[in-house]
C-alpha cells in the first residue's frame, strides 16, 4: 500500500541518501509474481505492486504525476517487477527496512511525462525548493507528519478485510481481540444490561470498546475527524461507514487524549477512507445461518476517478437481515415466543469523498455520508403478552477541510465537522390471544456535533536523527443532546456542552541509523500536551510522554505515558431530575417504624467532573533483517481511570444495609434540605401515604457523581509470517490479549473483578489464522477463542467459545468479455456451528452471554462483484 506523506523536508533524510547512489540490494522474497501489471498510469501500478507485496512505498507523490509505466509481465521477482514498473520514469527506488520502500527521483523526468505535470522536488537542494502541494495522508496517534507514535497500532486494511470475508466494519471490529463486544452491538440481548447501562442495543449498529471501557471510553474517528454520537451512552456507530471505501482501519489501543481530547481513554479507532479509486464496482451477497434466521441480502456499487490533481470516491449500500428468534436455537426453545436473539435489520447507506488541488500549495477535501438504519426486535415475552421494539437511527456527517503548503516545509490546517444522528425508538404491546400491539412508548434520541479547528505542523531545526518536528493547533467543539417522549412530549434530557483547545505535539528523533552508533539504531522522543476549557466543568489539561528506542535493525521498543479523560455523557447531566418516596423498608431499612420513609434524588447531575485516567504502555517489535517475512510484537498497557461515573446505589434494596453505601446517605436531614430536592426534581410518592417530612429518616443520593475506580491492565502479542510456498504466497497472522479489569463502587467499597465474569470482556481473546493466493484464487482460514466466564451469583465459569471461519474467492482478470473484472467469495463463519456457552440466567433471559459468545451458529455467505 503506498503511503503518500505530506511533507518533503521529512523526506529528505530519507531520499536524500537514495540520491546519493544506485538502489541497495533488496530484502525481496524470492517468490516470483502469478499476475502480470499492465500499462497504466504510475501511480496505480505503483498501489498495485504495494498491495500485492505487502509493502509501503514512501514518496513524493507528485513525482509520479503525469507517467505511466509499460507494466510487468508475470513470472518476475518482486524486485524485477519493481525495476519494470520504474524503467524509464526516470525514478529509482531504495529500502529503508524490511518492508518500506523509497520511491526518488533519480534522472531528469523522461518526456512521457505531461507537460502541465508537476516538478518533482530535488530534495537534494537547499530549503527555498519550491514548496510542491502533496496529498493528505491520515496518521493516527500523532499529528506530525511522517512522525512515529509510541503506542502500537492496530492496522487492517481493505485487502485483509477482503481476504477475511468481512461484510461491514462491526464485523471487522468483533474480530479485533482488544475490542469487547458489549455495549452498543446487534446481538445485545435482554439481561445483559447487568454488566452496565451501555450493554443494550439501542439501534442495531456497532461500536468500538476498547478493553471494555465502554463505548464512550473509545474515540472513533473518520480521516483523523470525530463522529456525531449515537444513542444516549456517547458510542459511534461505526458500521455506518460503508466497508467499501475504507482503505484501512488504524487502532490505537492506548490512551491518546493529549493529542484528541476526550473519550479516548481506552484508545482511539480511525477510518481512513481509499482516494485513488478508479472505475465502477457493482456488487451483491447473500447469506443465512444454517440453523435458521439472519437471512441477509446486500448491493453494492462503488465508482470514483482520480485526475491529475484530484479524484473521488463515492459508495451506495442496501442491506437487509432476517431475525433469529429464540424456536430457532436449541439452547433457547423454552423462552415464550417472539423472543429474538438478533435484529432484523435494514440499512441504506451513501458516501462521497472528494479531493482538489488548487495550484501547487493547496489541497482541499470534502467527506459526507448518510445512514439510515431500521431494526426490529421482540423482547423476552411473556404467556399472555409479547414486546416489539422498533427503532429507526438516520446518521449524517460533513466535514471539509483545506491543507495550504506553507514555506520551509511548515503546512496549514483548516477542517470543520458538522454531524446528525437521530434515532426513533418504539416500544408496543402485543396481545397473544388478539395478535394485536399497542404502542406504548415512542422516543427520540437526537445527537449534534460541530467542531472547529485550525492546525500548523512543520520542521523546528535539525538532529542527528533527522528534522524536530512541532504540530500545535486550537479549535472549539459543541454537542447537543436530546431525549424526548414523541408521544407524551415529555423531554426526559436536553442540554449542551462545547468546548476550546488547543495542543502541541513534539517530535524529535535524537539519534538515527546513519550515525553508526552502536546498540543505538534509532532513538525518538515524543511529547504532547492538551488543554481543553469546557463550559461546564472548566479545563482538563493531558500530557503524553513517549520514546521509541530501536538497539538494532531487529528490534523496536516503545513506551508511553499519559493521562486522558473523559467529558460526562450529556444524559448524565441533563437526564431529568427525580425526587422519589420510599418505604424505609423497601431501601433495606429495618428497626424504623413502618411508616418511615427515604427520599431518592435520581437523575442527571449539572456538577459532574470529567473522569480521568492515567495510562500507562510498553512494546517489543521483533522484525528481524535475517527473516524479512517474520514480525511480532508484544505489548504490555495498564489503565487507572478514576471518577468513573455512575448512580452509586447499584443494589437500591440494599441500600441503607450496606456499609458500602455510607457515603451517600444522609440520616439526618432537615425538612429544608428535603424542600431543595423536591423543590427542583419531579416528585413522585411510592408510599402510599402523604408525604411527611417528619417521617423521612434518610435521603439515599442516587444521581450520578464520580464515584467508580477502575484499574484494566493486560498483554497483547501479535505476529505475521510469510513464509515462501512453492506455488503461491502464504500469510499467517494472529492476534492475542489476555485482560485483568476490576471495579470499585465506592471508596469503602471492596474491589471487583470485572475481566473473566458475566457480560464484562473474558479474560483471553485471540484469533490465528491463514491467507493463501495462486493467481486469482485466494483462501483463508481463522480460528476465534474466547475464554469463559464466571457467573457471580452462582460461581459457575462457563466453557470457551472457539469457533472457526474460512472465505474463498476467485478473480477471473482483465479479458476482452463478460466474464472480466469478476470477484466471487464463499464465506462461513463459525464453520463447526458451535453453540455459546450456557448459564442459568435469574430471570427469563437468554441463558448465554450476548456480550462475549453469538447466537448465529454457522454463517454462510456468497458475493459476487463486477469491476468495470
Amino acid at each position: 500500500m503506498r503511503m503518500r506523506v505530506l511533507t518533503m523536508c521529512c523526506l529528505a533524510s530519507l531520499l536524500g541518501a537514495g540520491l546519493a547512489g544506485p538502489a541497495t540490494a533488496a530484502p525481496f522474497q524470492q517468490s516470483v509474481s502469478e499476475s502480470a501489471i499492465t500499462a497504466m498510469p504510475l501511480n496505480k501500478a505503483l498501489d498495485t505492486f504495494a498491495q500485492r507485496e505487502h509493502l509501503q512505498l514512501v514518496y513524493v507523490s507528485t513525482i509520479a504525476d503525469g507517467l505511466r509505466t509499460q507494466g510487468a509481465p508475470a513470472g518476475l521477482s518482486p524486485e524485477k517487477t519493481l525495476q519494470k514498473l520504474l524503467e524509464g520514469t526516470g525514478l529509482g527506488y531504495r529500502f529503508l527496512n524490511a518492508k518500506t520502500v523509497t520511491i526518488y527521483v533519480s534522472a531528469e523526468p523522461p518526456a512521457s511525462r505531461s507537460k502541465s505535470a508537476k516538478k518533482p522536488v530535488d530534495s537534494t537542494k537547499g530549503a527555498k525548493t519550491e514548496t510542491t502541494n502533496l496529498d493528505t495522508v491520515t496518521v493516527t496517534g500523532t499529528r506530525i507528519r511522517g512522525g512515529t507514535t509510541p503506542s502500537p497500532v492496530i492496522t487492517i486494511g481493505s485487502e485483509q478485510i477482503q481476504q477475511e470475508g468481512f461484510s461491514d466494519l462491526g464485523e471487522v471490529i468483533r474480530s479485533i481481540p482488544q475490542n469487547f463486544n458489549g455495549g452498543q452491538n446487534p446481538g445485545i440481548v435482554g439481561g445483559a444490561e447487568s454488566g452496565g447501562i451501555a450493554n443494550q442495543n439501542i439501534s442495531g449498529g456497532s461500536s468500538l470498546n476498547l478493553r471494555g471501557l465502554g463505548p464512550d471510553a473509545t474515540l472513533t474517528l473518520l480521516n483523523g475527524r470525530r463522529l456525531a454520537y449515537s444513542g444516549f451512552v456517547q458510542a459511534v456507530e461505526i458500521d455506518a461507514i460503508p466497508v467499501d471505501a475504507v482503505d484501512r482501519l488504524e487502532i490505537i489501543p492506548d490512551g491518546a487524549s493529549a493529542i484528541y481530547g476526550s473519550d479516548a481513554v481506552g484508545g482511539v479507532g480511525n477510518v481512513i477512507l481509499k482516494r485513488d479509486y478508479d472505475g465502477v464496482t457493482l456488487g451483491t451477497s447473500y447469506g443465512a445461518a444454517t440453523d435458521g434466521g439472519l437471512t441477509t441480502r446486500d448491493y453494492t456499487a462503488t465508482a470514483g476517478t482520480y485526475w491529475r490533481t484530484g479524484g473521488f470516491i463515492t459508495t451506495w449500500k442496501k442491506s437487509t437481515g432476517q431475525p433469529i428468534y429464540s424456536d430457532q436455537r436449541d439452547y433457547t426453545h423454552g423462552l415464550p415466543t417472539p423472543t429474538t436473539l438478533y435484529p432484523q435489520n435494514d440499512l441504506h447507506s451513501g458516501l462521497l469523498s472528494i479531493h482538489q488541488s488548487v495550484g501547487s500549495r493547496l489541497e482541499l477535501q470534502l467527506d459526507a455520508f448518510r445512514t439510515r438504519r431500521e431494526q426490529l426486535r421482540y423482547y423476552t415475552a411473556i404467556p399472555t403478552r409479547f414486546y416489539p421494539a422498533t427503532s429507526k437511527t438516520t446518521t449524517t456527517f460533513v466535514a471539509p477541510s483545506a491543507e495550504i503548503a506553507l514555506p520551509n516545509d511548515w503546512t496549514l490546517s483548516l477542517a470543520g465537522t458538522w454531524g446528525k444522528d437521530d434515532t426513533l425508538s418504539g416500544l408496543s404491546i402485543g396481545s397473544r390471544a388478539t395478535g394485536q400491539a399497542m404502542l406504548i412508548a415512542r422516543s427520540l434520541y437526537r445527537n449534534k456535533s460541530r467542531s472547529y479547528e485550525l492546525g500548523a505542523e512543520g520542521p523546528l531545526f535539525t538532529l542527528p536523527g533527522g528534522d524536530a518536528r512541532l504540530a500545535v493547533g486550537a479549535g472549539y467543539r459543541a454537542n447537543t443532546f436530546r431525549q424526548a417522549s414523541l408521544i407524551s412530549g415529555a423531554v426526559s434530557a436536553d442540554g449542551d456542552d462545547s468546548s476550546r483547545f488547543a495542543y502541541a505535539e513534539l517530535n524529535l528523533p535524537l539519534i538515527g541509523a546513519d550515525q553508526g552508533i552502536a546498540g543505538v539504531r534509532q532513538l525518538d522522543f515524543t511529547a504532547a500536551l492538551r488543554r481543553e476549557n469546557y463550559a461546564s466543568f472548566g479545563g482538563v489539561t493531558t500530557p503524553k510522554l513517549g520514546v521509541v528506542y530501536g538497539p538494532t535493525a531487529d528490534l523496536s521498543l516503545k513506551a508511553s505515558w499519559g493521562k486522558s479523560f473523559k467529558a460526562p455523557t450529556l444524559l448524565q447531566r441533563y437526564q431529568s431530575r427525580l425526587a422519589l418516596l420510599y418505604p424505609a423498608a423497601a431501601l433495606g431499612g429495618t428497626g424504623y417504624p413502618r411508616d418511615a420513609t427515604v427520599l431518592v434524588p435520581y437523575g442527571g447531575n449539572p456538577d459532574l467532573e470529567p473522569e480521568r485516567a492515567r495510562t500507562w504502555s510498553a512494546s517489543i517489535d521483533f522484525h528481524p533483517e535475517a527473516f524479512p517475512a517474520l514480525e511480532a510484537e508484544l505489548g504490555w498497557f495498564d489503565i487507572d481511570f478514576t471518577g468513573r461515573i455512575a448512580q452509586p446505589l447499584v443494589y437500591q434494596a440494599e441500600a441503607l444495609r450496606n456499609p458500602a453505601n455510607a457515603q451517600f446517605i444522609d440520616y439526618s436531614p432537615t425538612a429544608q434540605e428535603q424542600m431543595d430536592i423536591i423543590g427542583n426534581s419531579t416528585f413522585r410518592n411510592y408510599t402510599g401515604s402523604p408525604y411527611d417530612p417528619a417521617k423521612v429518616v434518610a435521603i439515599a443520593f442516587n444521581r450520578y457523581v464520580n464515584t467508580v475506580a477502575q484499574r484494566v491492565k493486560g498483554l497483547d502479542l501479535s505476529g505475521s509470517y510469510r513464509p515462501d510456498v512453492a506455488g503461491g504466497r502464504l500469510s499467517i497472522r494472529g492476534s492475542l490479549s489476555w485482560l485483568k479489569s476490576s471495579q470499585q463502587t465506592t471508596e469503602a467499597d471492596r474491589r471487583r473483578d470485572l475481566a473473566g465474569t458475566l457480560f464484562y470482556p473474558a479474560r483471553i481473546n485471540g484469533r490465528i489464522g491463514a491467507v493463501w493466493s495462486e493467481g486469482r484464487v485466494s483462501a483463508s482460514a481463522f480460528v476465534n477463542y474466547v475464554s469463559g466466564v464466571t457467573d457471580t451469583a452462582s460461581g459457575r465459569k462457563s466453557g470457551s467459545f472457539p469457533t472457526a471461519d474460512v472465505t474463498l474467492r476467485y478473480l477471473t482478470g482483465d479479458h476482452a468479455d463478460a466474464f472480466s473484472g469478476l470477484d466471487f467469495a464463499l464465506s462461513v463463519t463459525n464453520l463447526f456451528d458451535r453453540a455459546p456457552p450456557l448459564y442459568v440466567p435469574v430471570s427469563a433471559n437468554p441463558p448465554y452471554d450476548s456480550t462475549n459468545y453469538s447466537p448465529i451458529g454457522r454463517f454462510v455467505n456468497v458475493s459476487v462483484a463486477k469491476h468495470w
